[in-house]
């Protein structure tokens, strides 16, 4: 009887009842006759063992059930907040970046703002922050990072990691080109910053490394020491504070790949690999001279005309742009270019890929100035404009009149023609670089080749450029000999 007590009770001496404890009402039971007295003790004493044993039972049962109710309301009361908590630490936080304001050079500071849900410390690279209660923050930087990322982590050091990019929007760019020497020579240097005075230009082209392969002032860079190829002309620091304190931005020239200097001494020291060859191994011979190129293809080579820029940088140039960033014009079949496992075109592009990085670290932008002709052409001189444009801030293309043939971009005399040349060969630069961040900043003609240049023609070539949708440009006269009257002001 697994619902009821049972108790029992004698009945004379040889019989006893069965009264239900469910609900106390007395069930008649049979009389049951024990024969033998000594049977009808241990049947009492089974019963009466059974009833202790299920009181005792029920006891158990109900402390039992008291405590599981303890514990659970000790769960309940002490560990309710507990799994949430927990469940937070275990989640990485949640990261959201404010819109980043485009900076104007790659030197200038730039904030890091946005918001980090559940994160202890916000970082981008070496600096870090502590996050606000409502997850806020704020992160200055020294200058603008390139390819870095923002890192916030949680207590339990959970982290969500998203990428930072900070687009750098060139301020506009109206130079002229000037050699070390000019700026040495205190008639020409004054010439040039009466055009910065007047208003006329913002910025000023300054060689670094020029067609010889010399180096305008003393380069540090060791490779440039050991060939000679550093010199005093000018004080680089003194040129760029006298520039910077009239407010002008500061661009500097390198001729990258064609150094006289450096091949010359690269041929002599046990270096052939680092100079263009011809096919009988000797040096490349063209119009630039006997041993004129040296070897895009080669990993020293690249690396000096990195460091070139790089140290430049440092030094405070707000920008470096390539000259000479290609292969001699001319037949490939006459040319031999030790180590080289790509076409030339994919080498150039792939030299402005690998040190683009370097360039921006140092706090310079990076700029190349290529063939009009490489628009159409661009096998000619292994100047892919595509892809060339794709790692640099602009490209600067050399749109010279007295540069072009003939009918070009059905021209009939381009050279007579300045603003019509100017204006539809942009057309194509335009076309050509479509997709890319890159800024098109043309070197307009201030010299006379076959026609004579002045004011009217020089102005003519900045009219077409404006009206292509440009408001930037380089000019160059070799003998940085300039026309006031052709340049706008403002």
């Amino acid at each position: 009887m697994a619902d009821a007590l049972i108790a029992a009770t004698l009945r004379g001496d040889n019989g006893f009842e069965m009264i239900s404890a469910k609900n106390g009402r007395r069930l008649r039971a049979e009389v049951i006759v024990m024969r033998n007295r000594r049977q009808w003790k241990l049947v009492c004493t089974l019963l009466m063992r059974l009833r202790s044993i299920r009181r005792r039972r029920s006891v158990l049962l109900a402390v039992g059930a008291v405590l599981v109710l303890v514990v659970a309301a000790a769960v309940f009361v002490f560990g309710r907040g507990r799994p949430v908590v927990a469940a937070a630490e275990t989640r990485p936080p949640r990261l959201e970046l404010a819109p980043q304001a485009a900076a104007v050079s790659y030197r200038d500071p730039v904030t890091v703002r946005g918001k980090a849900i559940g994160a202890k410390q916000v970082a981008v690279g070496d600096r870090s922050v502590q996050p606000a209660p409502d997850g806020s923050f704020e992160l200055t930087l020294s200058h603008a990072p390139v390819d870095t990322t923002v890192v916030a982590t949680n207590g339990a050091g959970d982290k969500t990691v998203l990428p930072v990019k900070v687009d750098v929007a060139l301020p506009r760019i109206r130079a002229v080109h000037v050699t070390a020497y000019a700026w040495a020579y205190d008639p020409m240097r004054e010439a040039v910053l009466d055009l910065a005075r007047e208003g006329r230009i913002d910025t000023v082209e300054l060689d670094i490394k020029d067609e010889d392969g010399m180096i305008g002032y003393d380069s540090q860079v060791p490779l440039a020491r050991e060939s000679g190829a550093a010199t005093t002309i000018y004080d680089a620091g003194a040129a760029l504070k006298q520039l910077h304190d009239m407010g002008l931005k500061v661009v500097g020239r390198i001729v990258a790949f064609r150094d006289p200097t450096m091949a010359s001494w690269a041929w002599h020291n046990g270096h052939p690999d680092w100079v263009i060859q011809n096919p009988g191994g000797q040096p490349y011979s063209s119009g630039y001279g006997a041993i004129a190129f040296t070897n895009f293809a080669s990993p020293e080579i690249r690396s000096y005309n990195r460091d070139l820029a790089v140290e430049a940088g440092h030094l405070g140039f707000d920008g470096v742009m390539y000259d000479y960033i290609r292969r001699p014009d001319g037949g490939l079949s006459g040319m031999q270019f030790p180590g080289l496992a790509e076409s030339p075109s994919d080498s150039i592009a792939n030299f402005l890929r690998d040190i683009k990085d370097s360039v921006h670290e140092s706090g310079a932008s990076l700029g190349a100035a290529v063939f009009g002709i490489a628009a159409t052409r661009p096998d000619e001189i292994a100047q892919d404009i595509p892809s060339m444009a794709r790692y640099v801030d602009y490209l600067a293309p050399m749109l010279y009149p007295s540069h072009w043939h003939a009918g070009e971009y059905d021209v009939a005399n381009p050279n007579s023609q300045p603003y019509d040349i100017v204006f539809r060969s942009l057309q194509d630069f335009r076309a050509r670089t479509q997709g890319t961040a890159a800024q098109i900043i043309p070197w307009l003609q201030d010299f006379s080749l076959g026609v004579a240049y002045g004011d009217t023609q020089v102005q003519a070539q900045i009219d077409a450029t404006h009206d292509a949708g440009y408001t930037g440009f380089f000019l160059w006269n070799p003998s940085v000999s300039y026309h006031p009257g052709g340049i706008p002001v403002g």
